[in-house]
């Protein structure tokens, strides 16, 4: 028995990153899958392509997160493919490196509209198609590190992924009479097209590898199975917690 069989999942962010090898991972363990990309059909193809050629069901759909009717369009849209939606992965961020004194207000804006309002809007569209249905869901959200520690150049970053943390505190409450279990991941140094140009920098790749015990950055997958988990029956006493997937990085103070 897979672990997502017969299940549909949508996951926000899903093109490419921690979101595509999510909704690959997902399709893997028996869901059908419906992914949200902003302006990417080109990644969106390909986690499609991988998806179908394994023998999996899966849609894309091209929206702006940070606009409240994308969210309800794509649990719509997942419920016209697949009839009704089990599992919500919310994804979907973004994160433009920027010094504070100068950090401009719209990039601040942009920031929270999509990382934070964003997980609030898909939260919530998905969680009232949850509770019409009447028999429960999952919904995993990715937070970070970046919500337990601090970054100069991310001052306009780390409140949302402290957000998304305290947001699936709450709506684990919340929702948890409706059988709603509701919990994030925390991902260290991921290897993805968000920081691929900053690990670039001289020093900077070997600098993390020192400082995580398990000796190696992060891969998409390494997250992307956590996600799996959690979303599946095996977590099915799991809600309001947040999992960090950083390969020990944030305990290591040496």
């Amino acid at each position: 028995m897979k672990l997502l069989e017969d299940k549909v999942v949508v996951v926000t962010g899903g093109s490419r990153g921690i979101g595509g090898a999510t909704a690959v991972a997902a399709a893997r363990q028996g869901a059908s899958v419906a992914l949200l990309h902003h302006r990417d059909q080109a990644g969106a193809d390909a986690v499609l392509g991988e998806i179908r050629q394994s023998g999996g069901r899966a849609i894309a759909i091209d929206g702006d997160i940070a606009q409240p009717e994308t969210s309800a369009r794509l649990v719509a849209q997942a419920v016209a493919e697949f009839g009704r939606v089990d599992v919500l992965v919310s994804n979907a961020g973004i994160c433009p490196f920027h010094s504070f004194l100068d950090l401009p207000a719209d990039l601040l804006q942009r920031t929270m509209e999509v990382n934070l309002h964003g997980a609030f809007y898909v939260v919530q569209a998905a969680a009232n198609q949850m509770k019409a249905q009447g028999h429960g869901g999952a919904i995993v959200a990715t937070s970070s590190i970046s919500a337990l520690v601090g970054g100069a150049m991310q001052t306009h970053y780390t409140p949302t992924k402290a957000g998304v943390h305290s947001l699936m505190q709450s709506v684990a409450i919340a929702l948890g009479p409706y059988g709603i279990r509701c919990n994030s991941v925390m991902p260290g140094a991921i290897v993805t097209d968000l920081n691929r140009d900053d690990l670039s920098q001289a020093g900077k790749r070997e600098y993390f590898e020192k400082r995580i015990p398990i000796g190696r950055l992060g891969q998409p997958d390494d997250v992307a199975d956590c996600v799996v988990f959690l979303a599946s029956d095996m977590a099915r006493y799991v809600t309001g917690a947040a999992l960090l997937v950083d390969g020990g990085m944030f305990v290591n103070l040496q």
